[in-house]
């Protein structure tokens, strides 16, 4: 048995030490919003926060976190830390299929924590989560919003069908 600490709750969890924290937290915790998508920990659809630091739960054993770690999945994302990501990720119309953005927010809502105002290229190098739709300049976009950097995000837009 584990003790887990899940979006502020303690949860004690019947699972083998090698049980990757993804399964743990959709079978065990009943928590759904993070996604499997590829189990090798290179799409994203699995992120979460532990401890305030970006993990993807696919590849993270069970027996890895400990029962002081504070794990944070989309389910538990404080307004605070949320609010402005999703309400961007509504007005500038992010998801078509929507598969990775629960990944997708937890990725930009990390990377907001750590850098309020993030040019181009930081949030390209944060940004590692795959959208098969490929919807990257939307989240770009959506990032700038979220950071109050509107003239950004409309130059990304106005110029997001453009062919390089």
């Amino acid at each position: 048995m584990a003790k887990l600490n899940v979006n502020g709750k303690e949860h004690d969890v019947q699972a083998e030490a090698d049980t990757p924290l993804l399964w743990v937290l959709r079978e065990h915790v009943g928590l759904t919003g993070t996604k499997f998508g590829c189990g090798i920990a290179q799409c994203g659809a699995c992120s979460v926060h532990i401890n305030g630091n970006l993990v993807r739960s696919c590849s993270m054993p069970l027996a890895a976190v400990k029962p002081t770690d504070k794990v944070v999945t989309i389910e538990g994302l404080s307004p605070n830390a949320s609010s402005a990501v999703q309400k961007a990720w509504q007005e500038i119309d992010v998801p078509q299929c929507g598969y990775c953005q629960s990944g997708q927010i937890m990725a930009a809502t990390s990377l907001l924590a750590k850098t309020p105002k993030p040019t181009n290229a930081q949030i390209d190098a944060a940004m590692t989560n795959i959208c098969r739709c490929g919807t990257y300049m939307r989240i770009r976009a959506a990032i700038h919003t979220a950071a109050g950097n509107r003239e950004a995000a409309a130059e990304i837009l106005a110029n997001e069908h453009t062919v390089v």
